[in-house]
């Protein structure tokens, strides 16, 4: 992977993080056109390493919903005086909420990792058909959703439901925040709700993968493709800023219309030309 291979993947994996579209299916797509996909468990690798970009995006976007949560996570449960769940404030609940969320990705992801890290999900067909059962879901839930709930209405069985949603995302072609913005819909939250909580959801899973995949991809890379892996993981974290921006304000005057289309359009395109060997 050469400096400018590293700048173009690290702009589609910063871009489609946080868009409902799948960012190891374009990683993927991009990756094999370039030449850079070897094995499936080094390039595995390798996303999670560029998603940690896009954790720095979050966490700056964030910021200061962070430091509410973890201030009131600390002050309500750290010390002697620690309050009931029901009593404690919003920010408080919400980094339990958050924490609770992300055991179904952490299980899974740990569970079925020999599958997750093999050449299967590097599959153009698997990308291509999840490509459009997911749209096709999330045009459901479109016509299905209320709209109706905020994110101060979250529960603890929203945050499981929606948590669970997240791990289907192990799955390429899936898309996190597609795949925990659509269950949001079908609780009745809002499109920025559902957002703003996929988005926050997304810490603990991209920080966990990222690290760990980190310590094993190292020994793998020579100096040149260390670098250029740092070059794309930073890149990752510009785009992906830009993204979560772009989404937020989107979502609050329009459907998610847009991106299911594209999804099904992508999804046939890649059955055709894998089908035809264009991109092995």
């Amino acid at each position: 992977m050469n400096t400018l291979d590293a700048i173009l993947l690290g702009i589609v994996q910063g871009l489609t993080e946080f868009l409902p579209v799948s960012s190891t299916a374009h990683l993927t797509i991009v990756g094999k056109i370039l030449g850079v996909v070897l094995s499936g468990e080094q390039w595995t690798a390798q996303v999670a390493v560029m998603q940690l970009g896009t954790l720095i995006a979050v966490l700056l976007y964030f910021r200061y919903d962070i430091l509410s949560m973890t201030k009131a996570f600390i002050s309500e449960n750290l010390n002697a005086n620690r309050l009931p769940v029901k009593q404690q404030s919003f920010d408080a609940r919400l980094a339990w909420l958050v924490m609770f969320g992300s055991i179904p990705i952490v299980f899974f992801g740990l569970t079925l990792k020999k599958y997750i890290e093999g050449d299967l999900t590097k599959n153009l067909f698997l990308i291509g058909s999840m490509l459009i059962i997911v749209a096709l879901v999330m045009a459901l839930a479109e016509k299905m959703a209320q709209y109706t709930k905020s994110m101060k209405e979250v529960k603890l069985k929203d945050a499981m439901i929606i948590g669970f949603a997240q791990a289907m995302a192990l799955i390429p072609g899936t898309s996190r925040s597609g795949a925990t913005i659509t269950a949001g819909l079908f609780l009745g939250f809002d499109r920025e709700a559902a957002a703003r909580f996929s988005f926050l959801l997304s810490i603990p899973a991209i920080l966990g993968s990222g690290l760990l995949e980190l310590v094993k991809v190292i020994p793998m890379l020579s100096e040149q493709n260390m670098i250029s892996l740092g070059i794309a993981t930073l890149v990752s974290g510009i785009s992906g800023y830009a993204a979560i921006a772009f989404l937020l304000t989107y979502l609050r005057t329009r459907s998610t219309g847009a991106f299911i289309i594209y999804r099904i359009i992508l999804g046939i395109i890649l059955f055709i030309v894998a089908g035809i060997g264009l991109i092995q």
